[in-house]
């Protein structure tokens, strides 16, 4: 079998001789696959960490060539093609140097604990002798693992040293402290171990002259304080504290009653705690999941500590075993059988078996099964048993009940940010603009208390405001987790690291390929940017049990999305984020392009909420077409002409469609056209006439002897578009010549939608309320839902006319029809047409009856076209004017109603209007 070492140059070795590898290129190629640590690696990062970046012409050629080279050397097995990389097989994870390495730190911090000092010198000795140089010293970047490894190394150099302490060799230890405190000078332990070495060996002057070396270094350096572990050491130096002189062994693992509280506070978590505590008077076997730096453990030791049962509970953290046949002696060592010889399982079920109380399992994710196997075996023979685990995962036992652990809401989140920067600023109080700086921070890291807890830690040196905005590269900005910290992971990338490096390669590459979407995504977005291997499904599946996604089931279709953080670290380790950003991309592109055919029939409602939904996603593909492909992002504004008008997104529309004409290259003259005619709409809706109608002419151009009936009918658009602009603009003979205009076109294509929509402009054009409905009609027989209650809207202002000049029966019909529009409008999810029929409603309901009702709803009206950015009336007519019908009210009661509405929701306000019955009859 071969041995592979990695702490240093690669060797890869056969039965104790050394195999050749045959140069750089090809040792670079082993070192990346096994820093990728059993995860296939594709060929284009195979391809960056073998050339560094500047690859030969054709680097596929080249690392088939590499390959087979390596496969001649190594076994012809031994290097096995994988989706789009290649992969080591068999997994050599746990057959190299760092692995015995990592397992021996296990077993000299096992001996720490046990009070075994000498015999942890000698395991960490021979662990950090392993180390022949740094990790993958072959590679440019070995990335997280070589991170891992160094961080893992360092902490080995300070538990060897402690051990010493701890053995009572303090003056030896003494001299190796101060190499390893000028290696590494902002380490802080490594600080503490040198005084207390300089205490113990009689040298208490020159632990305080260290001290002040200290103190003074980071000051200097870092602009900050000493943390709390030095500040303590310093008042008990200071003080003299005989307990210093002695050889305190590190206490044991907390057993039974003896699991301390934590010193922080607990914030927001006392529902969570609430429905633990009932979950486990109810269910024997209880699995608390969540994502990275949700709180799980922290949740579990404050609801452990809480107990008080006459055996335990006992609480085992497996967040350093690493192997599942560890798991049972950690067991065993946490319910008090330390030294146990031989198969520990029996000892534990006979332990158990006659207790009433809880055991608890701490990160169990990497050990789903040999956990789940464990807990099975228990609580079958120990009928009192009562089993508390945490996981990225469920353990998938029958019996199991799972509870989610979910992020903070906001303001748990803002209340733990606000206590953590105290602990770190005492005496702060934060002003409203800190308190809304804290708010925008717990919103972008998602409320999750780990990345907050961190993001606190720096406001030592910058303000929250200047936290937000550095968080383009939040895991160099969060830094490390503190000591003493009940976090498993020293930094929020670890953390996250370790949940990602968990999935199967076919899981983690879906994973990566995810982080483009914004606000969150639904299945089909998922498939949209699947590459085709496994199950789309079963994948998203496996990412939501795990944790890295988050899945909202409530909604329809369900939706999914990844904490900022985790898209943050997807974005950083996704080995081809330009592929993964064109593959989002096109699939807003097939999104929008449904828009026309979808809007304005039957399924527009649904198709607005959908495009709604998905709006952030929009907005982002959009801007990577701006940016790489403008004639693209200029064919999608176009198609998104209806979605600009219903919803009244005017500014944004306008904005865009300026910023794709410019930057199109040659763009086909209908893809011009389109986009102008949805600026056109937008600017129209806002109650700019004179800008929107600016460029009809030019438009009109472009189309002149258009012939292909694509082309003619979105001559058909401008025109009765042009015929909406002559209506605000009560240019009504222009109105009727664009409307006949409009139908002759429509008539020609034969299509009903352009007819019934020139025909109900021609009859708003001249006020025949029989021909609005005759186009109402057309519309309904050829379910053009949109034009039905645009019918609807247009015959309800003509009747409002014939109203205000004399006809007093139309007002019931009216009302009717203005109802109609405002409830169907809101159930096509119109929001900008919707005010057009809420506005004609208050205007009927004024002039018919109650002009102070209608003050309060004129208010709430005008309130929430402010608030889309359009004018309210921008589709009524301007035939006939009348004095203002709200004159007459007292001045103090027309203001206290105008608030009143002011104060109206838009869904308030709708609900109001579409049943309003204050008709006067006369």
């Amino acid at each position: 079998m071969l041995a592979w070492r990695v702490l240093g140059p690669l060797e890869v070795l056969d039965g104790g001789t050394r195999i050749d590898l045959g140069g750089p290129l090809p040792r670079r190629l082993v070192a990346t696959q096994l820093a990728a640590e059993g995860h296939a690696v594709s060929d284009d990062r195979l391809a960056e960490a073998m050339w560094d970046g500047e690859p030969p012409p054709q680097p596929a050629v080249a690392l088939q060539a590499y390959v087979s080279r390596l496969r001649r050397a190594l076994g012809r097995d031994t290097i096995v093609r994988s989706g789009a990389g290649y992969q080591l097989s068999p997994d050599p994870t746990d057959s190299t140097d760092a692995a015995e390495f990592v397992a021996a730190i296990g077993r000299g911090q096992a001996q720490l604990e046990n009070g075994q000092q000498s015999a942890a010198v000698t395991t960490f000795t021979n662990a950090l002798a392993l180390w022949r140089g740094d990790p993958y010293a072959d590679l440019p970047d070995a990335g997280t693992a070589g991170t891992r490894l160094r961080e893992l190394r360092e902490v080995a150099v300070e538990e060897r040293l402690a051990a010493r302490l701890g053995a009572g060799d303090a003056p030896n230890a003494v001299a190796e402290l101060e190499a390893a405190v000028k290696a590494e000078p902002y380490r802080e332990r490594r600080w503490a171990l040198l005084i207390l070495g300089l205490y113990r060996s009689g040298r208490q002057a020159e632990a305080l002259a260290a001290l002040r070396r200290v103190r003074a270094l980071l000051a200097d350096e870092l602009g900050v304080d000493p943390g709390p572990d030095l500040q303590q050491l310093e008042q008990r130096v200071l003080g003299q504290d005989p307990q210093l002189l002695l050889a305190e062994p590190r206490p044991s693992p907390p057993t039974g009653h003896r699991l301390s509280k934590p010193i922080s506070s607990f914030v927001g978590r006392e529902r969570d705690v609430a429905t633990l505590t009932n979950l486990l008077t109810q269910q024997r076997l209880v699995t608390l999941v969540g994502p990275a730096g949700v709180g799980k453990t922290r949740l579990t030791v404050e609801y452990t500590v809480a107990r008080d049962d006459h055996d335990g509970p006992w609480f085992v953290r497996l967040a350093d075993v690493q192997r599942p046949d560890v798991v049972v002696p950690a067991v065993a060592e946490a319910i008090g059988l330390a030294g146990v010889t031989g198969d520990p399982l029996p000892l534990v079920v006979r332990a158990l078996a006659e207790t009433e109380s809880l055991l608890v399992l701490d990160n169990c994710e990497h050990l789903v099964d040999p956990v789940a196997t464990l807990a099975i075996e228990l609580l079958n023979a120990c009928p009192g048993l009562t089993i508390l685990a945490t996981s990225r995962e469920p353990l998938d036992v029958d019996g199991e009940s799972v509870l989610q652990l979910a992020p903070l809401e906001a303001a748990a989140a803002v209340t733990l940010l606000v206590d953590r920067v105290r602990a770190m600023r005492p005496g702060w109080r934060p002003t409203d603009d800190e308190l809304d700086e804290a708010h925008q921070l717990c919103a972008a890291l998602d409320g999750v208390p780990l990345a907050l807890e961190l993001a606190a830690a720096r406001t030592r040196t910058l303000s929250l405001g200047e936290i937000t905005e550095r968080l383009g590269n939040r895991f160099a900005l969060l830094g490390s987790v503190p000591r003493g910290s009940l976090a498993p992971h020293a930094t929020l990338e670890t953390a996250i690291a370790w949940s990602v490096d968990l999935l199967s390669p076919t899981d983690r590459a879906f994973l990566l390929r995810l982080w483009p979407f914004e606000g969150g995504f639904s299945l089909d977005a998922a498939e949209a940017v699947w590459d085709g291997t496994g199950s789309a499904l079963g994948s998203l599946s496996s990412l939501v049990s795990r944790s890295v996604v988050v899945a909202d089931t409530t909604s329809a279709p369900a939706r999914y999305r990844l904490l900022e953080t985790i898209r943050a670290y997807c974005q950083a380790t996704d080995p081809e984020p330009d592929a993964t950003r064109e593959a989002h991309a096109a699939w807003v592109r097939t999104l929008t392009a449904r828009c026309p055919e979808l809007m304005q029939g039957s399924r527009g409602g649904w198709y607005t909420r959908l495009l709604t939904h998905e709006l952030p996603n929009l907005r982002a593909g959009i801007q990577h077409d701006l940016e790489l492909a403008p004639n693209a992002a200029l064919r999608s504004l176009g198609d998104l002409l209806w979605f600009w008008v219903r919803l009244g997104h005017t500014s944004e529309c306008v904005r865009l469609i300026d910023t794709a004409v410019a930057a199109a290259v040659d763009p086909p003259k209908l893809e011009v056209f389109r986009a102008l005619l949805a600026k056109m709409s937008a600017v129209y809706q806002a109650g700019d006439l004179v800008t929107a109608v600016a460029p009809r002419d030019e438009m009109y151009a472009i189309m002149d002897g258009a012939t292909d009936p694509e082309d003619v009918r979105h001559l058909g658009y401008l025109t009765y578009y042009d015929a909406f602009a002559r209506l605000a603009l009560g240019d009504f003979e222009a109105l009727r010549d664009r409307a006949r205009a409009a139908i002759d076109i429509g008539e020609r294509l034969g299509d009903p939608t352009i007819v019934a929509t020139g025909r109900m402009l021609l009859g708003t054009g001249l006020a025949d309320a029989d021909l609005v409905r005759s186009a109402r009609e057309l519309a309904a027989a050829h379910e053009v839902s949109w034009a039905v209650t645009m019918a609807d809207l247009l015959l309800g202002n003509v009747l409002l006319e014939r109203y205000q000049t004399g006809d007093r029966s139309a007002a019931s019909d009216a009302q009717a029809a203005l109802h109609r529009a405002v409830e169907s409008f809101r159930q096509q999810e119109s929001p900008a047409f919707a005010q057009a029929a809420c506005y004609a409603s208050v205007r009927l309901l004024a002039l018919t009856g109650d002009p102070l009702h209608a003050a309060r709803l004129f208010a709430a009206v005008e309130r929430h076209a402010a608030r889309m950015g359009i004018q309210p009336d921008w589709m009524g007519a301007r035939r006939v004017t009348t004095d203002d019908p709200l004159a007459g009210l007292d001045p103090d009661e027309r203001r206290a109603a105008e608030q009143a509405g002011r104060e109206l929701s838009w869904s308030a306000m709708v609900d109001e209007i579409s049943v309003l019955t204050y008709i006067r009859p006369d």
